[in-house]
């Protein structure tokens, strides 16, 4: 028996088995919500409370220590993680849905 007809037969199995264990992808849902779901680089905090409400933790600022370490404070909504540098928006970190969906890790606390 020749290499490819023993290979056809394989990759069908692993097409089958990948369908059978589909993993939901945090990039996935990312791609789905609009951009007006979460707040954008440069927002204020204020402009991200207003819009979003009180978050529901204000993690401890994380930096600081040297001068060119600036103080990095967090909020955590339902959906999402805040990062502010001073007072402005530099990242926004979409939280898992559930423990299987494969995403970043949680904020470090």
């Amino acid at each position: 028996m020749n290499r490819r007809a023993l290979a056809l037969p394989l990759i069908a199995l692993l097409g089958l088995a990948g369908h059978a264990a589909a993993d939901t992808l945090l990039v996935e849902r990312a791609r789905e919500k609009p951009a007006e779901a979460a707040p954008v680089r440069g927002q204020t905090a204020a402009q991200v409370e207003a819009r979003f409400g009180a978050p529901q933790q204000k993690l401890e600022p994380r930096g600081g220590q040297k001068r060119q370490w600036p103080v990095i404070n967090r909020w955590v909504y339902p959906d999402f993680t805040v990062y502010f540098e001073k007072n402005r928006v530099i990242d926004v970190v979409l939280n898992k849905a559930s423990a299987e969906e494969i995403g970043p890790k949680p904020p470090i606390r």
